[in-house]
């Protein structure tokens, strides 16, 4: 009998199903083939500090990727 074990997720889709958990209360990213499960009503506000912060969190990783290419010259 083989075991199936969730591969560990990328940096960028822990931090993707992170804000989508703070931010709109959900628990998973993937589809569970319900309606009820796959589509969520989202409030404005809601939808706007999500985006906000995946902006930021972007804008935090550029700013890191640039400083350690200037640190490597």
């Amino acid at each position: 009998m083989t075991q199936t074990t969730k591969a560990t997720p990328t940096a960028p889709e822990a931090l993707i199903l992170d804000i989508a958990t703070r931010h709109f209360f959900i628990e998973t990213l993937e589809t569970q083939n319900s309606d009820r499960l796959d589509f969520h009503d989202v409030a404005v506000w809601a939808m706007r500090a999500a985006l906000e912060a995946a902006y930021e969190a972007g804008r935090v990783a550029g700013a890191k990727a640039m400083l350690a290419a200037a640190t490597q010259r």
